[in-house]
């Protein structure tokens, strides 16, 4: 008899396996407190190993009389563990039925002996959940396998990106907000830039703008400890998610004393930024009471933002909050483009006053919550002509203070994941190119305006068309119904159906034929 071969094992990624392997606590967790319970063991994970390198570190230089001093472990931004903290610990009592318990002391202990992590670890949380020992054992064992040493690939990292824009994914429309894909957080970094200075993100999520801008800064060999991170964040459980992030990271940040509300309860009233990120909540309506934050100091200058949508408070919030030579690249619904009434007015006053220097349209299914259009507007608080060393080197910059550069992107980026699509590094390295040129002094060699993709608009043809930013109103269509040679195209069409005609012929004299020599001929 025959042996069957058995079909070889479809090998699957690192974080593939951690998915199926945490997608097992379904049922025994609810699907909104998922998240944290993996992310926190990555945590545990982390901090460990980290902890356990750096160990061994001070014994083989220092000795081991100072591997217990907490100053030589807070000096590389690695997190001091008692005992009863460390991972090696959680691993050893793996199986033992109060390793819930474990862990949360672990967590607890870790957060109550590092200031910096104040508020962002969970507190008495995985005793409440209940969750069967055996399973949770396995969680551990797979996160175990994670190599958290090679920080070449940022592993760690990579992980937690996957889980976050997985769980995304998971709770569908109205979740998962706290993830904006990374390519698209990649192209603000690319084009604004933030090397030196304060770096703020007035809706910081779990943390994805001030990740990438880090890993663009080393990209570019730039020194992150130039770059000072600020952010704010509404949702408590997404505000411990970013500190969790960043701590993972080696980044410090403030993000306030709170998780709280950008518009009534400002972390960083006095904040001045040199470069601003942000990912808005889309369309966020009563925002605040129609007497509430009437004379906020973040409106001077302009209309009170409407409370029907929140999209021009996070403008002037962003703009309250620019430097003298600040940059801010943010993402809106593409409704705030040409929005009327109240937007209209405050949107004309932002151009007059020469802040608006890019908008560029995005392409759909970017991201995984909403399949809308949405908009990157770049405001610039100092687009007059200038010389700036920037990670040493020279940019001459051009005074563009009457023009707005129009992009359109919706013909670039690639399908993934079937429905999703996502700006290749060759794609958003193109966009870079043709904004950086179009800043600079010799942009009359280096940028042209390109129908479908650019175009640089003088305010007056802004104002020509009503203070409108919608991309299409400026860049250039080709209608290609006026381009088609008539004549051509009907000598075409007509070959192709001679030769569908001739084959439907042949077929039919084939028909015919078969059903004659089987004795049922048919006769037309």
């Amino acid at each position: 008899m025959a042996r069957r071969t058995t079909k070889p094992k479809k090998e699957i990624s690192m974080e593939e396996a951690l998915w199926k392997s945490a997608d097992k606590l379904r049922g025994s967790v609810e699907p909104s407190e998922y998240k944290h319970v993996v992310l926190s063991l990555f945590f545990l994970k982390f901090a460990g190993d980290k902890f356990t390198a750096q160990r061994k570190m001070i014994a083989d230089k220092y000795g081991e009389k100072f591997m217990d001093n907490i100053a030589f472990y807070t000096k590389d931004n690695v997190f001091f563990l008692p005992e009863e903290s460390r991972w090696t610990y959680i691993m050893k009592n793996a199986k033992q039925d109060d390793i819930a318990l474990k862990i949360d002391t672990a967590l607890y202990t870790i957060e109550k002996t590092n200031p910096a992590l104040k508020g962002a670890l969970p507190d008495n949380y995985y005793s409440r959940l209940h969750i069967d020992t055996s399973k949770l054992a396995s969680l551990l064992d797979e996160i175990n396998r994670i190599n958290t040493t090679d920080e070449e690939n940022d592993i760690i990292g990579r992980i937690y990106e996957y889980f976050l824009g997985k769980f995304a994914l998971a709770e569908g429309k109205g979740k998962g907000e706290f993830y904006t894909p990374k390519c698209i957080v990649n192209l603000i970094a690319e084009m604004i830039e933030p090397y030196d200075g304060i770096l703020y993100d007035p809706c910081c999520g779990s943390g994805g703008m001030f990740v990438q801008s880090m890993k663009f800064v080393e990209a570019h060999h730039g020194n992150k400890k130039k770059v000072s991170i600020y952010g704010q964040e509404y949702t408590n459980t997404t505000f411990k998610l970013c500190k969790m992030n960043l701590a993972i990271r080696g980044i410090s940040a403030n993000l306030g004393e709170m998780a709280a509300n950008t518009f009534t309860n400002d972390q960083h009233k006095d904040l001045k930024a040199d470069y601003i990120m942000a990912n808005p909540p889309f369309n966020q309506k009563e925002w605040r009471a129609a007497n509430e934050l009437i004379d906020d100091p973040r409106w001077n200058g302009y209309e009170v933002p409407p409370t029907s949508n929140a999209n021009y408070g996070w403008i002037l919030n962003i703009v309250s909050k620019l430097s003298q030579n600040g940059v801010a690249g943010f993402l809106l619904a593409n409704g705030a483009l040409s929005d009327d009434g109240t937007e209209l007015k405050i949107r004309e006053q932002l151009i007059r006053n020469n802040l608006v220097e890019a908008i560029i349209i995005l392409p759909r299914n970017l991201f995984y919550t909403t399949d809308i259009s949405v908009t990157l507007w770049i405001l610039n608080k100092n687009k007059r002509a200038r010389v700036v060393e920037q990670n040493g080197q020279l940019k001459r910059y051009r005074d563009r203070e009457k023009e707005i550069l129009f992009m359109d992107l919706r013909q670039m980026g690639t399908p993934y994941e079937k429905k999703y699509i996502e700006l290749t590094e060759e794609d958003r390295a193109k966009v870079t190119e043709v904004y950086h040129n179009w800043q600079q002094e010799g942009y009359e060699d280096t940028y042209e305006n390109i129908p479908e993709f650019c175009y640089s608009a003088t305010f007056d043809e802004v104002k020509e068309k009503g203070f409108t930013l919608v991309p299409s109103r400026y860049i250039e269509f080709v209608n290609r119904d006026e381009n088609i040679d008539f004549d051509t195209k009907m000598k075409s069409l007509q070959a192709e159906l001679k030769e569908l005609l001739i084959e439907e012929e042949r077929s039919k004299v084939e028909l015919l034929s078969v059903f004659k020599e089987l004795g049922y001929e048919i006769k037309l």
